[in-house]
């Protein structure tokens, strides 16, 4: 039963990264899609590279870049273009010529058709000579955006959120997607006997009886790590 489900590691991840330089891990809640996204970034890009978030509030503006209100002006502030997570994560990777990595977490809670615009044109593994107009002309990035070939982005989604798992056809090409499942494994080693028991009575009956698509709705080993 430790065996049944693919075990998938950072070396796995890191190959793929290389590769494909846009990954994203998904699975179930509690498989350690965000734990493993965080230790690669650490362990095996010496913390090069920034951790955000997505959440229905992401805007175009606040990823990509947009205007933003600043102090000055006769009403004492003005708008002015600010860089958004996408455009410092460029900028940070132009700097250095070790890979550099941005980090998305639960990357589906946002809509990244509006989030993205037509900055999902620069998402080609390969096509790094890609540019996009800017409406505006941002500081240290002008009118243009391009993304580097050392930077690497690698986010989580959650496969048993139904109601936003639907991901853009175009995303889903230019991403290379890598499942995490829940391990056996993981709870036998810290979660103790009672835990393991529970774990492997509730995986023979998602093995058993859930198809194809409600298998995703298994829980993660997270949940069974108690003592």
């Amino acid at each position: 039963m430790a065996t049944t489900l693919p075990n998938t590691t950072d070396d796995d991840v890191m190959t793929l990264l290389e590769r494909r330089k846009y990954v994203v891990l998904e699975g179930p809640p509690g498989t350690g899609k965000t734990e493993m996204a965080t230790r690669i970034l650490h362990e095996r890009y010496g913390g090069r590279g920034q951790v955000i978030q997505f959440h229905p509030g992401t805007t175009y503006e606040s990823f990509v870049g947009g205007l933003a209100p600043e102090q000055g002006g006769a009403m004492g502030f003005t708008f002015a273009p600010q860089r958004g997570h996408l455009m410092e994560a460029a900028v940070a990777a132009k700097e250095s010529s070790d890979p550099y990595l941005l980090v998305i977490d639960e990357v589906n809670r946002a809509d990244l058709a509006k989030v993205l615009g037509e900055a999902i044109y620069l998402f080609e593994p390969g096509r790094h000579e890609r540019t996009v107009g800017l409406a505006h002309s941002f500081p240290g990035v002008g009118d243009e955006l391009q993304l580097p070939p050392n930077l690497h982005v690698l986010g989580t989604m959650n496969s048993a959120d139904r109601s936003i798992a639907i991901l853009d056809l175009a995303v889903r090409r230019r991403f290379a997607f890598v499942p995490l499942w829940p391990q056996l494994s993981v709870v036998e080693e810290a979660g103790g006997q009672r835990m393991a028991h529970a774990f492997h009575e509730l995986l023979s009956i998602f093995l058993d009886h859930a198809s194809d698509d409600a298998f995703s709705l298994m829980p993660g080993h997270a949940y069974f790590l108690a003592s």
